[in-house]
């Protein structure tokens, strides 16, 4: 970054003190500085690594965007950029079960939309998203800063109190409002005392780019086995990225294996809907759990994103759901500054927390609910998932009541 990004620029009688300070910049981070863009609140981002450059090939982290979020993202000019081109809607999702004939498709004509969303390089979206934030007079992103100390005011009766956050380099800023966007293992919610109940599955997600025999149609692939699930993500290029969650033991298994037998074992997995793996790149493992908190804000704190919960990626709500999150919560903000209330008291912020814990503790436990069924090998119990399946795909009311969740509507 340019030393200017890197700065503290003024912020009236003084630069160090902030309306809001936002730490971490990631896709959720950014997306809630971005949606401060032009207001009245004086903010601060606060990012320890500097965001890796784009290369030619497409990275394999990606996120998988609803129709809502691409919405708001077009309309605030995130996408007036020539990395939007890198973006790869998708029309269609087809789901089946490895062990039977269950299977269910959703098409994005039947909902008379374009398509149902989009997947995106996650370093691809945050690129987008960090040009606006640069650009904006009233964000002041702070990067690179490693924060060595944090001091939340624990007295709630200190409505007023401001957060204090002391940097690496020597520099010490203040916050009315300090928001965690720092991920799952949060410092901040940690300063702040609140508690995170986590549970790890035992599971490690392998992720990496494919090339497929067959073209992957705009369509989101999706293969449930008892080990987990298999998830085929189309890619602007043409390629896939594969999200597949298996066991901790069978995925070192297949992490130490060579391109030529990891492509086999990946096309069998896959049934070969997307024919042959031609070609695999390099592969990463991450574990997976799902996890809570029990608040999401106090007086002059809130959480969003991962900060505050996290969930199994099967159904690639995890980035839609913290996305979500920035979007209340900045219209939660705006709304009381415009009214002149206090916007970073308690009674306000937890109507952001009122919009969105529940919303967030459902998708969790269905997400949660969907690993422990379709991981099941009960004969019995994958007679009954298959032809649930086959039932939900027959009847239109109820199918596109289940995608239009996932949509964001």
């Amino acid at each position: 970054m340019s030393a200017r990004t890197a700065s503290f620029r003024d912020a009236g009688n003084n630069s160090d003190t902030f309306d809001i300070v936002i730490v971490g910049g990631g896709i959720v981070g950014l997306t809630l500085a971005n949606e401060l863009i032009d207001t009245e609140f004086s903010v601060a981002l606060v990012e320890r690594s500097e965001l890796k450059p784009v290369n030619e090939e497409p990275d394999c982290r990606v996120s998988a965007i609803n129709r809502i979020a691409l919405q708001r993202y077009s309309q605030t000019g995130v996408f007036d950029s020539p990395l939007a081109e890198r973006l790869c809607a998708f029309e269609k999702m087809f789901v089946w079960d490895q062990t039977g004939a269950g299977q269910i498709q959703f098409d994005s004509a039947e909902l008379g939309v374009p398509e149902l969303g989009a997947i995106v390089e996650n370093n691809v979206l945050q690129q987008m998203l960090l040009k606006r934030v640069l650009a904006a007079g009233n964000i002041h992103y702070l990067c690179p800063q490693e924060i060595t100390d944090i001091h939340y005011p624990v007295s709630e009766d200190a409505l007023l109190a401001t957060s204090l956050l002391r940097l690496a380099s020597g520099r010490e800023i203040r916050a009315t409002l300090l928001v965690a966007a720092d991920g799952v293992h949060s410092r901040v919610r940690a300063a702040a005392g609140i508690e995170h109940f986590s549970k790890a599955y035992q599971q490690q997600g392998l992720v990496c780019n494919v090339t497929t025999s067959e073209k992957h149609q705009h369509t989101a692939w999706q293969c449930f086995m008892p080990s987990g699930p298999l998830a085929f993500l189309p890619l602007f290029t043409g390629q896939c990225s594969i999200v597949w969650s298996l066991d901790e033991e069978e995925a070192q298994q297949l992490m130490s294996l060579e391109n030529g037998a990891f492509s086999t074992a990946l096309a069998e997995a896959a049934q070969y809907k997307l024919g042959e793996i031609r070609a695999v790149g390099q592969r990463y493992l991450f574990p997976l759990s799902h996890g809570h908190v029990q608040e999401y804000v106090k007086p002059g704190l809130a959480l969003i994103g991962d900060a505050a919960h996290n969930i199994h990626p099967l159904a690639g709500q995890g980035a839609n759901l913290g996305i979500a999150d920035a979007f209340a919560l900045a219209e939660v903000l705006l709304t009381a500054k415009k009214a002149k209330r206090q916007w970073s008291a308690l009674h306000t912020l937890s109507k952001y927390q009122r919009r969105r814990k529940g919303a967030n503790q459902i998708m969790e436990n269905s997400m949660t609910g969907f690993k422990e069924l379709f991981g099941n090998n009960n004969t019995l119990v994958s007679e009954i998932r298959n032809a649930g399946l086959l039932l939900i795909d027959s009847l239109p009311a109820v199918k596109y009541r289940i995608i239009k969740q996932a949509l964001g509507v």
